[in-house]
């Protein structure tokens, strides 16, 4: 991302939380903070965008209420952005009745988890990493709407290209020989696979043995022109998230996934597609969710395996 400019992609992720929770039927993940996160400002850049891509006049949205939704709700990555979300919060309350008291966001960006449940859990210390401009941003914010979080929340703010993970951590409170749980969602397509790696291996390397890692990531045969083109809505969100200074560089081979993560010193322990989060969430297809081809989640132990 540029320096000192909020992350674009962060805002419409957001947005996409949001608009899941109050617009589809039977959400399959409740985020009601995007709508509070996200400057009308932003809002209304993707109506004028809408307005665009259905070729109508910029005076036409009265007519249409529902556009900005409408137009979200098309977007490539769309069912990925709320079925990780579930996938990744499942599984960090699976690790907190394990014991886990550490919870690492790497690249937070908007996401809203202390604000739904840091006051319900005093135990749970909460790290908040992400580019100083967009934590800068989504502070603002937070103070703007009068919200107080408690002292277990940290804010760590970093730019992961000039710092490495264990050296910003080491500015908080985090505690290495303590377990953690790590999530690192909608970050890997915007880095080289060299930093993907490194980034891998700072966590690997930064936490206890049995600490967990849910991460994201694009099939890599996507950038590669001898395989079959990227579906139409696919390419569309390439060259969206280009357009913004945010384009996406890389992915993983998921048949090649388990030795990469194994000499780095981590376990795969689940690797899915964004159509098999989508049939275990949404099995009777109720929010119309439609899955891209090419996004995965994958779930990892560090240094021995997790139940």
């Amino acid at each position: 991302m540029q320096e000192a400019v909020v992350s674009r992609t962060a805002l419409f992720t957001s947005l996409i939380r949001a608009i899941h929770a109050r617009c589809d039927p039977l959400p399959v993940f409740n985020d009601p903070w995007g709508d509070k996160l996200v400057p009308q400002v932003v809002v209304d850049a993707i109506r004028q965008r809408a307005l665009l891509a259905q070729g109508l006049p910029p005076d036409s949205s009265n007519a249409l209420p529902f556009l900005v939704e409408d137009f979200v709700r098309t977007n490539a990555g769309y069912a990925g952005t709320v079925t990780r979300s579930r996938y990744t919060e499942d599984a960090l309350a699976a690790a907190l009745a394990r014991g886990v008291r550490q919870y690492v966001l790497i690249g937070a960006g908007l996401d809203s988890y202390a604000l739904r449940h840091a006051n319900g859990n005093p135990e749970l210390h909460i790290f908040e990493v992400d580019h100083p401009a967009t934590q800068s941003f989504k502070l603002g914010k937070i103070k703007e709407l009068g919200v107080t979080l408690p002292a277990t929340v940290h804010f760590v703010a970093a730019d992961l290209s000039k710092e490495g993970l264990t050296d910003a951590l080491a500015r908080s409170a985090f505690k290495r020989d303590q377990l953690a749980f790590f999530s690192w969602l909608g970050v890997s397509m915007y880095l080289t696979p060299e930093a993907n790696v490194a980034a891998l291996s700072a966590m690997a390397n930064g936490a206890a043995a049995g600490s967990e890692i849910v991460f994201t990531y694009l099939n890599e045969e996507v950038f590669d022109s001898r395989k079959a083109p990227a579906s139409a809505r696919f390419a569309e969100l390439q060259r969206t998230v280009a357009e913004v200074g945010e384009p996406f560089l890389s992915g993983f081979d998921p048949n090649a996934l388990p030795q990469l993560l194994s000499t780095i010193g981590l376990h795969l322990i689940e690797d899915f597609a964004d159509s098999q989060l989508v049939a275990r969430y949404d099995p009777k297809d109720a929010n119309g969710l439609r899955p891209s081809s090419h996004s995965h989640v994958a779930r990892a132990s560090l240094g021995r395996k997790s139940r």
